[in-house]
C-alpha cells in the first residue's frame, strides 16, 4: 500500500488530471449512446405495380444523373483541348438540359390536371375518429401514386416537385413534402398526356380512395383541367451517397 502511495506521489499531477478527464468523457459518451431513442422507419405500401413504377423511376433517375455528369465531363474535356466546336458544345448542353428536365430539376408547364384535397367540413359518421376527417400524408401519397400509374410525367404538391427521393410524411398538424411543411388545402398538380383524368378515375386505387376516404368521411376532393399546368423545379439536393430500395414486408411477417 505504501509503495502504491509512493508511486502516485511520483506521478505528475497533469497525468492524473488527464486520466480523470478521459474517464469522465467516456462516461458521457456511453450515457449519450444509451439515451438515443429508436429511429422511426418509414415503409411504403405494398403494392406491386407501384413498387415496380418506383424502381423504374429510380433507375431512370440514376441514369439521368450519370448522363449529366458524363456530358459535363465531355464539355470540360473539349474546352481543355480547345477542339470543341460551338455546335458540339451546344448539342451537349441541349442534352444536359433534357436530362435535367426529366430528373425534375427544371420547371415545366403543359396540359394536365390539378386535384384539390381538403379536410372534411360536415359531420362525421357515428363512431368515427375525428382524425379521419383530416387529410393525412397517406391520402396525398395515394393520389400521387395513382397519378404516376395513370401516366403523369411531372407532379407537384402545393408547389413542391415530387421526385423519386421525395418523402410525404405527417409531422404534427401538417404534411411534410421534401423539406416543406404544408397545410390544407392541398393542390396536386400533374402534367401528363391527354385523358389523364379519365385514366385516373378508372383506376381501382382511385375509386377505393373516393369511396373509403372522400365519401366515407367527407374529405373534399375536386379537380380542374386548365389549359396549362405549371410544375416548378425540385429545389432540394439530388446528391444521394447511399440508397437502395426498401424491401416489402412479407405477407406473414409482423
Amino acid at each position: 500500500m505504501s509503495g502504491l502511495v509512493a508511486r502516485l506521489r511520483r506521478t505528475p499531477s497533469w497525468q492524473i488530471t488527464l486520466g480523470a478527464a478521459l474517464l469522465a468523457l467516456g462516461f458521457l459518451v456511453a450515457a449519450q449512446l444509451r439515451s438515443e431513442g429508436p429511429r422511426v422507419r418509414y415503409t411504403s405500401q405494398e403494392r406491386a405495380p407501384l413498387i415496380e413504377t418506383v424502381l423504374s423511376l429510380q433507375r431512370d433517375q440514376d441514369a439521368l444523373k450519370a448522363r449529366i455528369l458524363e456530358l459535363n465531363e465531355q464539355i470540360r474535356a473539349l474546352q481543355r483541348r480547345g477542339e470543341g466546336s460551338a455546335a458540339l458544345v451546344a448539342e451537349l448542353n441541349r442534352q444536359i438540359e433534357a436530362a435535367r428536365i426529366a430528373a425534375g430539376l427544371v420547371a415545366i408547364e403543359g396540359p394536365g390536371l390539378v386535384l384539390q384535397l381538403t379536410d372534411a367540413a360536415g359531420p362525421l359518421p357515428p363512431g368515427a375518429n375525428p382524425a379521419d376527417a383530416l387529410v393525412h400524408s397517406d391520402d396525398i401519397r395515394t393520389l400521387v401514386e395513382e397519378l404516376w400509374l395513370a401516366g403523369a410525367e411531372a407532379i407537384a404538391v402545393n408547389g413542391e416537385r415530387v421526385t423519386v427521393s421525395t418523402a410525404i410524411l405527417d409531422i404534427g398538424g401538417s404534411v411534410l413534402v421534401n423539406s416543406a411543411y404544408l397545410t390544407p388545402p392541398y393542390q396536386i398538380a400533374a402534367i401528363g398526356p391527354p385523358g389523364l383524368y379519365d385514366r385516373l378515375s378508372a383506376s381501382a386505387g382511385f375509386v377505393d380512395f373516393v369511396v373509403n376516404r372522400a365519401d366515407a368521411f367527407g374529405l373534399g376532393l375536386s379537380f380542374a383541367e386548365p389549359e396549362r399546368v405549371v410544375v416548378p423545379a425540385y429545389a432540394g439536393t439530388v446528391t444521394l451517397r447511399y440508397a437502395r430500395p426498401e424491401p416489402s414486408p412479407s405477407p406473414g411477417g409482423p
